[in-house]
Parts: structure tokens; C-alpha cells; sequence
């Protein structure tokens, strides 16, 4: 048994404790930098005793001596950073029975606002773990946060350890770590790629389950957080982890700093709708044994699990929220996140009844505090209880990952052509210009635009980009669950063979369906996130749920042969094309009305009528879209068909009367029934759009009308194909001379092909 030294009251004066703020906080300078103030949160024990040790020390056993409010406070004398620390409670025991406990022996419980938590082997071969007090001490320089609006953000999801394990150019000593994420390597392919942001999976303090630990593997994506305040040691390099707590943190707080350097936010992943501890016959190792009916969310005495996971935290306490808040304002304050994406976030917003509220208080707290309203927060909108679907009805000041933008994107490239091909109708693309116009009737009656929708066409969860066009069903037989797990509803094709192949022709055609849908992802309204490796073209073998596959099957191959190189190229173009869109566009494009607009046409090059959107016969669509005082309008035209087609691009309305243009498009003087964009957004098809008279007749957009004759298009990129440099490397860059197509004039589109053009609408200079 380990000497543990009894201290019945802080030697300081059980007077200067306080209750506020919780966990281990500096006190007054007169007492030292090694003191402390010790709260926690434990209201149905009447006693809670801290065990501490001290570097170089002997553990101590304190009884806190006040409660306030159901918090247990008191003060410590020296309690230095670096200190090991838990707490202990026991239902009906006595103080003096509590201080015999022996913190070697048991698993003490953690401190929910730990900021740092050590795993410690035992001599009978388990572990225990332990908080550990820090200095947030950091250099962050001038180093400022990127702040990029929400209009020109690309977010790319990504896995601390996957992203690097297999990087050659990276030194081995610290792929897969913070330390890796930051290597010059690695922030040079993501500003070469063009991504604003990277969404890290959680890198909050996790552990493996327990069904996982028993067949050797782990929980690879870290959503079971056994630490809200803590970063997960696991994650920095091998030196780090030896040299300590504070040079892991450092590593952490580094990693940001390189990614800020280079104009790149950082957002996280967070999971806050359950923890580690799972089901009620689980382990205790923190919010269980301190307040167990206060943070889990109950019914009839029972756990009420709205999550899947064994336990929900309970956003019906105010407590609970408490908590979220200080840990989100934590990571803010003091790692400069730029964000975070909530996992599970129905289950966060859930009542004192367990029913969804989109004026939830802590979306309401989150979205108005006043740190973390300049971050970006993004709501995964569903659970898996009763009303868990929530997408477009969260409320301001939030975003939403957009679900039925996956769904139909995937539907139309991947389901409906294999419909085709299997000599079957094919549904309309009402659905798809919905998506592509950023899913506003979804988002608006939240009052939100369509920056609220956070686009995806894959996740870490899920097919990647490669797999969806490669397997028609998933193969998760490697995670030892007899294929039972991960999603049976993956709307994926596989262009006649299942899996590996060597035929060209089927390779060929994979390739360019998923060119089209990155192009479909990053030409759309709303705000795109791609998947780490998406732009490589990477596989996991027909894998859907590689949530326990710390492996090559889950980590990015870098191998960089000709296919990933085209895939690249083609991201690469797309996103440079996004950039240089939005930049010729005002910046209230497109979120105020008058800002923005698309209209839509056929093959033809009419406009698209009731009739036509409801016709599976209508495989091509094309997206006309700008600002009236934007200074460059683009052209996509969508051959989402089996058979190549002739495409007609339309005359661009503003360069015809005001009148004329929009009765061209859907205004007043339209063929009753014609779908066309309102102002801000995508009309639903069959109705004339609201607001296009008004549209029409106002100064400014008068004044945007350019008169003389219409510019022609000029073509940017096909996904048809990719050219060849001198080198021999594949791009999809044009030649800017390339030929110019009068407004009214034909093209060929092959099926299965995006074709991307841009009107430039300033006159042509004069010979």
C-alpha cells in the first residue's frame, strides 16, 4: 500500500476556497504559484476527498472542506503543475473513512475539467488513469487566426494519425502525430490543394471500448471522450509523450500554430453527447461516480441512451451545459480553435423531456457567448431517438451538415445512372438543383442561408470518394462484426464490377464519376468539406466503418500514382475555380437576395418548366449563377446521362433588356409553371420564383444589365479527361486562348461529364 499523507483541512483556510471556477485553478499571488483552488462538481455526496501527488512527493489525501451548490471546494497549498490528482466518494461513508482510501489502488475519478490526463500501468498488468494540473504557458507569438468568412471556407476532414503514418517525406519519428500534422509537407499540400480549414476527428482525451480492447483493437476515430479539457497524448509524437504533459500539450498548441501561419483554421471534431463510460453497468471513471443522475440523462431511473453509445449527457441540466460551455470556451481561449463540429448534435439540444428545441439554451448560449460566437459551429443534425433528424432546424448562428445534399448527389451520379443502365427510368433533377442551389427551402425557415449548409458528399463515416464509385454493397469483414456494421444505405455504384479491376474502360469511367462529384461538391452553393484522401483517390477495400482500423485499411496512401496525381489535378482546379469565382463576386454574394442568382436550362437551352423537372428523360441541366454586380458570371453544365449529349448555352439574360432577361429565365413574362432561382436561392420546382419582378425592376440591377451583344462562354475545365503538362503530369488547367462559344451556340458534352465555363462580362478591348 503507498503512503498516503492525511490533511484534514487546507492548511490556507477552508474560507478562501470558492466554488468558481470548477477544477484546479491559480488562487491569489500571496500564496504562491504552486496553490491552488480545487471545485468539483458532486451534489448527492456529502463528502468528496482529492488525492494529489506532487512531483518528487508522497500522495496526500485532502477532505474539501465547503460545499456550495452542490460544488465540493477547498484549497490547496502546493499543488504544482504537474501534479497527479483524482477524486473519491463513497455513498454513506464517513469523512475519516473516505481519507483511508489508497490512490494506487483504486481508480481514482478523474476531474471533468482535467486538462491533461496520465495513463498509468499497474502492477497487475491494468491502468489507471489520473488528471494532472498544467500551465497553459504558450508562445503563440503574432500568430493570428486566419478568420475566414464563411463563403470561402472549403473544410477537409481529417485523422491526426491517419493523415501521415504512410507519408514518405515525412520523418518517421513523428508521422501520425500533432507533430506531423504540422510538418512543412503536409501544410504545403493543403494550401496547394486549397482547402481553408481542417476538421480534425477527435482529439479530445479517449479511450478504446471495452468489446475493442478484448479483440486487440482500438477505437481509431476517438469517439468515446473520457476528457473534455484534455488532448489526447496518444496523438504526439513518441519524444513528446516521454518528455511529458507539458511538451505534449506544446506539440498540440504547435500544431495549430503552423496550420494559423499558413492560413489554415483548425476545427474539432467534438463529442459531447456521451462519454467513455458507457452503459450503466460500465466503468465509473469520472461523471458516474461524482454525479451520476445529474449528468446521464434518466427515465424511470433508468438510462434514457438517445445516442446509441450506452449513456446521454443531459443538456437538460444546467450543469451539464455549464460544462460543454467551459470546455468550449477552453479550447478557444486557450489552443485558438477556429471551430468545432458537434457529433451527434440533436442529442445536445434534447429538453428536460428528451424532445428536440432548436432554441435549445446551449445552441442559443453557444451561438451568442461571446467567444465562441466568432468561431464556426457545426451541428451534426440527427441522433438515433424518436425526431433524431433534424437537418435544416437548427437556428442561427449555426450550420448544418447537409445530409439530403449527400443523398442526392449521390443518387444522381451514382444510383440514377446505374438505373439507366439497367434499362430503367431514372428520376428527375428537381432534387439535384436543389442541392447544388444550397438546399434554401430547407434552411430557411430557420432563418439561415445556404452558408448554413455544410456540403459533403462523403465522410470519415462511410464510402470514400473512390469506394462509391467501386462497391455496390460495403465489405467490413476486417472489423470482426460479420459485415453487420456500418450503413447498408450507401447509394453507390460500382460501373458493372465489384471491387478491384484492371479493366480500363471501368476504371476510366470510376475515375470521371468521381470527378463529378467533387465538381458537383465545390460548385455548389453552401460550404463544401472534402474527405482526407478524396483528393488522392483513396480506397479502403469496400470498407464503410473504419472506425476500429488504426491500419493501412483507415490511414491516406501516399503513394501517388497516375490515378491519385489526375484525381489531384482535378481538386485542385476546381477549388482554384471556386476561388476565383467568388472573388469576382460582391461579398454578400450569396447570401442577401439581391446578390445572387442562378438560372436553370435544358439541353436546349430553354429554361426549365414543371414538365421538364419531373422528366427522367431530362439528363442534362445547366446552372447559370452569379451577382447582378458581380463581375464574372459562370456556366456548369451537368451531363448526368448515359448518352452524350448536344448542349445548347443559353443567352445570359443580363445582357438582354431587364424585362426581356428575366422573362427569358422564369420572371414575369415566363411560361407559367418555369423554375427558376429567386433572389438568395432555388426556387422549388413548379413555382415562379418570388421577388423576380422586384428583381427586375430595381436600380441596381438595371444598371448591371451590360448592353451591345453577349459575351461568349469560355470554357475552364471538362472532367471528361485530364490534358498532359510538358512534364507529363495530368492537369485539368486550359489554355486561356481556348475557343469562346457564342451564347446560343452548341456543345458536345459526353455523358458523365461537368463542363464548367465562365462569362466574363466586362466588353472585350478593342483591337
Amino acid at each position: 500500500m503507498s503512503v498516503t499523507v492525511i490533511q484534514a483541512i487546507s492548511t490556507l483556510g477552508a474560507a478562501l476556497s470558492r466554488p468558481f471556477p470548477l477544477g484546479v485553478s491559480a488562487i491569489p499571488r500571496e500564496h504562491g504559484p504552486a496553490a491552488a483552488n480545487v471545485a468539483v462538481y458532486s451534489p448527492a455526496f456529502s463528502d468528496v476527498v482529492l488525492c494529489f501527488l506532487a512531483p518528487g512527493s508522497h500522495w496526500k489525501a485532502l477532505l474539501l472542506p465547503d460545499k456550495t451548490d452542490g460544488v465540493h471546494h477547498g484549497l490547496v497549498e502546493n499543488m504544482p503543475a504537474g501534479t497527479l490528482y483524482g477524486f473519491y466518494t463513497q455513498p454513506g461513508a464517513t469523512g475519516d473513512e473516505l481519507l483511508l482510501i489508497d490512490p494506487e489502488a483504486e481508480q481514482l475519478l478523474l476531474d471533468p475539467y482535467g486538462q491533461y490526463i496520465e495513463k498509468k500501468q499497474r502492477g497487475n498488468g491494468g491502468c489507471a488513469y489520473l488528471s494532472v494540473r498544467m500551465d497553459q504557458d504558450f508562445d503563440w507569438g503574432a500568430v493570428a487566426r486566419p478568420n475566414t468568412p464563411w463563403r470561402e471556407t472549403v473544410f477537409y476532414e481529417a485523422h491526426v494519425r491517419g493523415q501521415t503514418m504512410l507519408h514518405p517525406d515525412i520523418p518517421e519519428d513523428i508521422r501520425g502525430s500533432y507533430a506531423g500534422m504540422a510538418h512543412p509537407v503536409m501544410i504545403a499540400h493543403l494550401q496547394e490543394l486549397g482547402v481553408s480549414a481542417v476538421e480534425l476527428l477527435p482529439i479530445h482525451f479517449h479511450i478504446d471500448e471495452p468489446h475493442l480492447q478484448k479483440s486487440g483493437m482500438s477505437n481509431y476515430w476517438g469517439y468515446n471522450t473520457l476528457g473534455f479539457f484534455a488532448p489526447h497524448a496518444g496523438y504526439a509524437s513518441a519524444a513528446a509523450q516521454a518528455a511529458g504533459p507539458q511538451a505534449v500539450q506544446a506539440e498540440l498548441k504547435g500544431m495549430i500554430k503552423a496550420l494559423h501561419m499558413a492560413g489554415i483554421e483548425v476545427i474539432l471534431d467534438v463529442v459531447y453527447n456521451h462519454t467513455a463510460e458507457g452503459g450503466a453497468d460500465g466503468p465509473s471513471y469520472s461523471w458516474r461516480g461524482l454525479a451520476e443522475e445529474q449528468y446521464y440523462r434518466m427515465r424511470d431511473g433508468k438510462y434514457h441512451d438517445t445516442t446509441g453509445c450506452g449513456n446521454s449527457l443531459n443538456f437538460g441540466n444546467p450543469q451539464v451545459i455549464k460544462m460543454a460551455m467551459d470546455s468550449l470556451r477552453f479550447w478557444v481561449q486557450e489552443y485558438h480553435i477556429d471551430g468545432f463540429r458537434f457529433d451527434l448534435a440533436v442529442s445536445m439540444a434534447r429538453d428536460g423531456v428528451h424532445e428536440f428545441n432548436p432554441q435549445h439554451p446551449f445552441l442559443l448560449a453557444a451561438a451568442t457567448d461571446g467567444v465562441l460566437a466568432a468561431t464556426k459551429l457545426i451541428a451534426e443534425p440527427w441522433d438515433v431517438a424518436h425526431g433524431g433528424w433534424q437537418t435544416g432546424h437548427f437556428p442561427t448562428g449555426w450550420a448544418d451538415w447537409n445530409d439530403s445534399f449527400r443523398d442526392t448527389v449521390r443518387q444522381v451520379w451514382l444510383g440514377d445512372r446505374a438505373t439507366m443502365f439497367a434499362g430503367n427510368e431514372a428520376q428527375g433533377l428537381a432534387s439535384f438543383a436543389d442541392a447544388l442551389g444550397g438546399s434554401a427551402a430547407m434552411f430557411a425557415s430557420s432563418g439561415r442561408s445556404a452558408m448554413a449548409s455544410i456540403n459533403l458528399v462523403t465522410a470519415h463515416d462511410g464510402f470514400t470518394l473512390a469506394d462509391l464509385t467501386a462497391y455496390n454493397v460495403k465489405h467490413n469483414e476486417d472489423n470482426q462484426e460479420d459485415n453487420r456494421d456500418g450503413t447498408n444505405e450507401n447509394r453507390s455504384w460500382n460501373h458493372g464490377i465489384e471491387g478491384i479491376t484492371n479493366n480500363p474502360h471501368t476504371l476510366a469511367h470510376r475515375a470521371r464519376t468521381a470527378r463529378n462529384l467533387m465538381a458537383t461538391l465545390l460548385l455548389s452553393l453552401g460550404v463544401p468539406m472534402i474527405t482526407a484522401g478524396d483528393e488522392l483517390g483513396r480506397s479502403q477495400g469496400g470498407n464503410n466503418n473504419v472506425y476500429c482500423q488504426d491500419n493501412e485499411i483507415a490511414w491516406l496512401d501516399w503513394t501517388m500514382d497516375r490515378e491519385a496525381k489526375t484525381m489531384l489535378a482535378a481538386t485542385q482546379r476546381l477549388l482554384k475555380m471556386r476561388r476565383s469565382f467568388l472573388a469576382a463576386q460582391p461579398s454578400s454574394y450569396p447570401t442577401r437576395g439581391r446578390q445572387s442568382f442562378i438560372h436553370w436550362y435544358g439541353a436546349d437551352g430553354l429554361p426549365m418548366t414543371v414538365e421538364r423537372w419531373s422528366d427522367p428523360k431530362e439528363r442534362v441541366l445547366t446552372m447559370l449563377m452569379g451577382s447582378p454586380t458581380g463581375v464574372v458570371d459562370g456556366l456548369v453544365v451537368f451531363n448526368t446521362g448515359i448518352s452524350d449529349q448536344d448542349v445548347v448555352l443559353p443567352a445570359n439574360p443580363r445582357f438582354e433588356s431587364p424585362l426581356e432577361g428575366m422573362a427569358g429565365a422564369g420572371g414575369p413574362d415566363a411560361t407559367e409553371g418555369a423554375a427558376v432561382a429567386a433572389p438568395g436561392g432555388v426556387a422549388a420546382p413548379g413555382a415562379v420564383a418570388a421577388g423576380q419582378l422586384e428583381y427586375a425592376e430595381s436600380a441596381d440591377v438595371a444598371a448591371a444589365v451590360f448592353a451591345g451583344p453577349p459575351r461568349p462562354y469560355l470554357l475552364r475545365m471538362s472532367t471528361a479527361e485530364a490534358a498532359h503538362t510538358v512534364d507529363g503530369e495530368p492537369t485539368f488547367v486550359l489554355p486561356r486562348g481556348a475557343s469562346a462559344v457564342p451564347a446560343g451556340g452548341t456543345v458536345r458534352v459526353e455523358a458523365n461529364t461537368v463542363q464548367m465555363y465562365r462569362n466574363d462580362l466586362a466588353p472585350a478591348p478593342t483591337p
